[in-house]
């Protein structure tokens, strides 16, 4: 049997970790990139999976190094990239060469994709993944790469790695607090984002990029499902603002037929929402 390897990068992330994992469960040998090997907190998690005795290696790689992937992606059949630092307020953006990669990558819907408006709008992560797309984009067509995108929408569930993330905040932030913000989100489930992935890549007919999103809720939506789900749960019953009259994003439909085309089945967001919170549990986030 020929060995199955792939490269993650940025494998101690919050998607990545997923992916990781059920690479190794679809009998994938995995070279996991991370900033440091070392650090038990970033790498432990990975280390325990199922699999990963025998089929998980770590190498130390930074974004910024010239040639650091060199040797990891040398006798790979694919290159999962994921690696990208998710900081929404910053004032010294990065952005990020992807020259040294790539096969496939994970990025923010196109909804953020004019670089003018981002830039003007201090969207400084939005505009580090289109620039970071775009350029893949470029260097595959320039290379002859196949490359395939996956666009999620706000990833939630249950987390391997011990830290929070940015995503689940937004869930976590609701739970025993007064108001919640005015604005709306496209979540979905970490587990299909990083199943989409391995669709995409198994997939020889799959091409261009897949949007992985949820339908738009307004987090009051968000807060009355989570009250449904734990009735004993403090949660916010009114929004920050006084008049709820219009959404910071204002909802609109992302069609979901390509990334089912490959296979995918969407977890209901009832049961994405428990998970998490109970992950929250279990990490005493609260």
């Amino acid at each position: 049997m020929v060995e199955k390897v792939v490269c993650v990068t940025g494998a101690s992330g919050y998607i990545a970790s997923w992916l990781v994992n059920l690479l190794l469960r679809h009998g994938y040998t995995v070279k996991a990139t991370v900033r440091d090997p070392s650090d038990k907190k970033k790498t432990d998690h990975l280390v325990g999976l199922d699999g990963a005795k025998e089929r998980l290696q770590l190498f130390k790689a930074e974004l910024l190094d010239e040639g650091a992937f060199d040797s990891v992606v040398h006798g790979c059949i694919g290159v999962y990239h994921t690696a990208s630092p998710c900081f929404y307020d910053t004032k010294d953006p990065q952005f990020f060469s992807l020259e040294n990669l790539l096969l496939m990558m994970t990025a923010d819907e196109t909804w953020f994709s004019d670089p003018d408006f981002c830039e003007k709008s201090k969207l400084w992560y939005m505009l580090s993944k289109t620039l970071a797309e775009k350029t893949a984009w470029k260097f595959a067509q320039e290379n002859g790469i196949d490359i395939t995108v996956i666009n999620p929408g706000m990833a939630i569930g249950p987390l391997l790695q011990p830290t929070l993330n940015t995503s689940v905040t937004h869930i976590l932030n609701l739970i025993g607090a007064e108001t919640f913000r005015n604005t709306t989100y496209r979540f979905v489930d970490v587990r299909d984002v990083a199943n989409a992935h391995i669709l995409a890549f198994e997939n020889p007919s799959a091409c261009g990029r897949y949007c992985v999103t949820g339908k738009p809720l307004h987090l009051s939506e968000i807060s009355d499902i989570l009250h449904q789900l734990y009735p004993s749960l403090k949660l916010p019953q009114k929004c920050v603002d006084d008049e709820q009259s219009m959404l910071a994003l204002p909802p609109f439909q992302v069609s979901q037929d390509r990334v089912i085309s490959l296979g995918l089945t969407f977890t209901p967001l009832e049961l994405s929402l428990k998970d998490t919170v109970e992950s929250f549990k279990e990490k005493k986030f609260f």
